[in-house]
């Protein structure tokens, strides 16, 4: 390493110890107080940079980006405000439990509570939402260097320890912040260093103990035999844990119920998969005639996004609620959990099935199915004779035109929920990515982005109006991605949500305080950013700008027109038809 003084030596470590933890990918904000910083990342051959003007949107990138690989991506931005604009993105990262590294340059001491330009109080700013939180001194040759690398050894170390979550370095400097030659001997200061400077490992190497091996395996078998009759609901799990999932149904006989992030409803056509339960949940008859009998779950992975998924629970209130998550948090919103095993969900499902007892299929099973069948034939029905171009059908068109392997982000608000009731699992298996820890719609098209980027293939975003609003400069980013993001905007003109919530019965404020109404499209947006741009009238139209775009090497802005009162309307025809399914024959 070329070293010029005792910032940029610090520097250099810091980046050249992150890269050989495993950190390639350094997300950098444009600043100087964090030259020290950016410039050895820059310099550094083994290191892939992405920059963006915007550290609000850079976060959510690197968050995008890390959902991907489960490995950490390391921010770096200036002192003061730019600091805050991290935090949207670092909420959302603890509650995912994606690991991220946060570099931060600050002031000196000196000028801390001064009044001093750009600076503002960084320690700790990040609060509970960071599993670790170092104060890093100023650069000083009086420091031994094995400090520096031990500060960043522990750092993704407590980043990528289960559960993973965001770690953060406050790194103080003093001019010069430039890599300009001073008098500092650096050669006799990292003289110590010899060994590490010889070697391609980092300075401090952890280990845990092994915790793969699943406890009292008899005593949880033994609640899964005693419950009659039980469901499967699965929140997020990883690609390589599906298989054994359905296979643990299958010993089981019992239904799925799974959420659209679990990768299990959309190109999945597994017989014990319910992909419409929300939609056979719809009214409380239904839930009444059909699930009385179940008096056990087994919940595996994250939470549901389901409403009715936990209006049922209630009801139901279970005699034994299993729960097997890769950590140790609550997650029991209903507080119904009865036995909560942690460990991996593939290590669980591979570890039960030669153990619990093999069941024949039953009633309630063939009944969900047909059910199943008849929402799924019941949506074709109506979607073929509306022949409209509403948010429903968008979602549909998508899951059943999207290719296999690609990636489908979905926003929070109307568009995962549309996906998640209406979306065509006949369609092609593809990865699912989107924001369910904090659930917000700020961030999302950065979010996407960086999926794109780690996916390393096309990704189909769907996304409401006003969450593609609130992120507008992230489109700069698609400029810089290695692979075409799809931008499907579903623009009713303002917060349709809210059209499907009591509030809309109150006609004085419900407008102006949660309809938000506006006039945008993005015609000019997809101009000024130099992206494809198609606002298709109708259902044909949609699937030739959709295919169109997917053989184009340059993102595209697909923009579906609708209307708040003609998107609810729509919405309750269907359900009504919905809920008007009868029997189960």
């Amino acid at each position: 390493m070329t070293q010029t003084n005792i910032n940029h030596c610090w520097g250099q470590l810091i980046v050249e110890e992150f890269v050989r933890l495993g950190c390639d990918y350094f997300c950098i904000a444009p600043g100087s107080r964090s030259s020290p910083l950016s410039v050895p990342a820059g310099q550094n051959t083994k290191v892939t940079t992405f920059v963006h003007f915007d550290e609000r949107g850079l976060a959510f990138h690197a968050l995008g980006y890390a959902s991907v690989h489960k490995k950490p991506v390391v921010l770096i931005c200036t002192s003061g405000t730019a600091v805050a604009n991290f935090f949207p993105a670092i909420v959302e990262a603890s509650k995912k439990k994606v690991p991220l590294i946060v570099l931060s340059a600050d002031r000196p001491p000196e000028l801390r509570q001064t009044g001093a330009v750009q600076t503002i109080d960084q320690v700790g700013i990040f609060g509970k939402y960071v599993k670790h939180f170092t104060d890093l001194p100023c650069p000083d040759l009086n420091i031994k260097p094995e400090f520096v690398l031990t500060t960043v050894d522990q750092a993704w170390y407590q980043a990528t320890r289960n559960p993973s979550g965001v770690a953060h370095i406050n790194c103080m400097f003093r001019d010069p912040l430039v890599p300009v030659k001073t008098k500092d001997d650096l050669a006799s200061y990292s003289k110590s260093l010899s060994s590490w400077l010889k070697s391609n490992k980092p300075y401090t190497q952890y280990t845990s103990s092994d915790t793969s091996g699943l406890k009292d395996v008899k005593q949880i078998a033994e609640v899964i035999d005693g419950i009659k009759k039980g469901v499967i609901f699965v929140g997020k799990i990883a690609q390589t844990e599906q298989k054994q999932v359905l296979a643990l149904s299958e010993k089981l006989g019992w239904p799925i119920f799974a959420d659209l992030v679990s990768g299990i409803r959309l190109g999945c056509s597994h017989k014990n998969v319910i992909h419409y339960f929300d939609q056979i949940l719809l009214q409380s008859r239904e839930q009444s005639r059909l699930f009385p009998t179940f008096d056990g779950v087994l919940h595996l992975g994250g939470r549901m996004t389901s409403k009715r998924y936990y209006e049922l629970i209630e009801k139901l209130n279970p005699k034994a609620y299993i729960m097997v998550l890769n950590h140790s948090l609550r997650n029991d919103p209903s507080h119904q959990v009865t036995l909560r095993v942690e460990s991996s969900v593939g290590n669980f499902c591979k570890t039960m099935t030669p153990l619990v007892k093999l069941r024949a299929g039953n009633a309630d099973l063939r009944s969900l199915q047909n059910l199943n069948k008849k929402v799924d034939q019941t949506i074709e029905k109506f979607l073929k004779s509306d022949g409209r171009l509403s948010e429903i059908a968008a979602a549909r068109l998508v899951s059943g035109l999207i290719p296999q392997g690609t990636g489908l982000f979905v926003s929070n608000s109307m568009p995962i929920r549309d996906m998640e009731f209406y979306g065509d699992f006949k369609g092609q298996d593809v990865v699912i990515g989107g924001n369910r820890g904090a659930s917000g719609i700020d961030g999302i098209l950065a979010s996407a982005s960086g999926f794109a980027q780690g996916l390393n293939k096309p990704v189909t975003l769907m996304v409401g109006d006003l969450a593609a609003l609130h992120d507008l400069n992230s489109l700069a980013m698609l400029r810089d991605l290695s692979v075409p993001v799809i931008i499907v905007v579903l623009n009713n003109g303002g917060g349709g949500i809210f059209s499907f919530l009591p509030i809309a019965q109150h006609t004085d404020v419900f407008e102006k305080y949660y309809g938000t109404p506006h006039s945008y499209t993005m015609a000019n947006a997809a101009a000024m950013f130099e992206l494809n741009y198609a606002q298709p009238m109708d259902t044909d139209h949609f699937s030739k700008a959709y295919t169109k775009a997917l053989k184009s090497s340059t993102s595209t802005i697909i923009e579906v027109i609708t209307g708040r009162e003609e998107n609810l309307k729509t919405h309750k025809m269907l359900q009504e038809q919905i809920v008007g399914i009868r029997g189960a024959k």
